[in-house]
């Protein structure tokens, strides 16, 4: 991976590159090649290898909300000490996990959740129709499916699912509160025992979001980008550009962009930058759909009293959620995407499985998410290092906000004015 620096300047286009190849790292990536930059994408791994691979495939432009939330105080002794409840914490990373968590309590305060409420709904307002251009100009546009999603509740009283309603409602998200009759009426493969659905009408779904992240790779590899796999160790700048170190050799390049999610930490701490980010690992299991048969669903149901979401995809059915808190390299608790299948028994009629005879082989997947405490990403300059540039931290929406944070970046790197104001995601707010 060694670069001859002469060379480079040889070169007329700028380069620069991308530190991370999940969708945010790729979407940045195109977004720059496009706008002439050479673009060298950098990764340990293959393309969209972690969250982007597992996830739930759903571009959830309606989740503006802040995950602290008040609500949660009373709550959390409970959850956490259900290892196989939706929210755990590891007893071995609690005392790491201290200062995050008395950071996202401080978030709770009104004033900081309304603050950080705009901040996600700007981000979130064009998310999609950027992806559909994106798509659409790729020929890929059949990645995605525009069918909206629901959210269904089996127990909650009808009071608090219509305030949850107005809630959305008032913050400009476009729903509808459907009733049981009207909910079976749009998925007839529910179970009976849903009383209530809000219906999200303008967010998508895709039915394969690594397919997605390889294709969008592809669609910049053929505008010249190119990939290199190697583990980055560390980024210096200079007067004259930046050098990424990997355990593959160095690169030397005009600009970088760091996107490696949950694994950003310490590089930015090399830079002399505070990230307080936690892994919240997310698990998923795909059930695969027997053949020849209709799909069970049209778009992604998620259950608001079991906090998790299934997801139609290519040939299999998606079982999504749960968060643990465990760091980056403890072993996986598979136990955690196996109870998602117990829970969608009481979300479905029938399971897929329960289809047909033949039993095929499910797929379990933990991957991690990059969460910060105030549930906003860091989308920005390097307030020390004009040449390096940070897309990271996109906790549950890294799908949802790849494109937008694309364009921003690129924004960003050309020094144009951005679309939207990128202030609240600056990382200053840390250091």
């Amino acid at each position: 991976m060694n670069t001859d620096k002469n060379e480079l300047k040889g070169n007329s286009q700028p380069t620069i590159a991308v530190i991370g190849a999940g969708i945010i790292g790729i979407n940045c990536a195109l977004e720059l090649q496009s706008l002439g930059y050479q673009v060298t994408l950098v990764d340990k791994g293959d393309i969209g290898q972690g969250c982007s691979k597992g996830n739930a495939g759903h571009f959830a432009t309606e989740q503006v909300f802040p995950l602290a939330e008040s609500s949660l105080l009373w709550q959390m002794p409970k959850l956490l000490l259900d290892p196989l409840g939706p929210v755990s914490l590891s007893a071995k990373h609690f005392i790491k996990a201290i200062p995050w968590f008395m950071q996202f309590f401080n978030n709770m305060r009104a004033s900081l959740r309304d603050k950080n409420t705009v901040a996600i709904k700007a981000l979130n307002k064009n998310a999609i129709s950027h992806y559909c251009a994106l798509l659409e100009e790729a020929n890929i546009e059949h990645l995605i499916t525009l069918q909206g999603s629901l959210l269904v509740f089996e127990t909650t009283d009808y009071n608090k699912v219509d305030a949850m309603y107005q809630h959305y409602k008032n913050e400009g998200v476009a729903v509808k509160l459907l009733d049981r009759a009207e909910t079976l009426k749009l998925e007839p493969s529910l179970n009976d025992n849903i009383n209530y659905s809000l219906f999200f009408t303008d967010v998508a779904h895709t039915i394969d979001p690594l397919t997605l992240s390889v294709a969008l790779s592809e669609f910049a590899k053929s505008k010249g980008m190119t990939f290199q796999q190697g583990a980055v160790t560390e980024i210096t700048q200079s007067d004259t550009g930046v050098t990424v170190l990997t355990d593959q050799g160095s690169l030397t390049v005009d600009h970088c962009v760091v996107a490696c999610g949950a694994w950003s930490k310490e590089l930015l701490k090399g830079l002399s930058y505070h990230l307080p980010i936690e892994a919240e690992r997310g698990y998923s299991l795909s059930l695969p759909l027997p053949n020849n048969t209709n799909p069970i669903l049209s778009r992604p149901v998620a259950s608001a009293e079991r906090r998790f979401i299934i997801t139609p995809m290519h040939n299999t059915l998606r079982l999504a959620g749960t968060v643990e808190y465990a760091g980056l390299n403890a072993p996986a608790n598979y136990k955690r995407a196996e109870m998602l299948k117990d829970n969608a028994a009481f979300i479905l009629k029938r399971l897929p499985e329960q289809e047909t005879e033949q039993k095929s082989e499910q797929e379990a997947w933990m991957g991690c998410r990059p969460s910060l405490p105030d549930s906003l990403p860091v989308i920005c300059q390097a307030p020390n290092h004009d040449k390096i540039f940070f897309a990271l931290g996109h906790q549950h929406l890294g799908l949802t906000q790849g494109a937008i944070t694309g364009k921003l970046i690129g924004q960003l790197v050309t020094k144009k004015k951005t679309e939207i104001d990128v202030s609240p995601f600056c990382i200053s707010r840390f250091n």
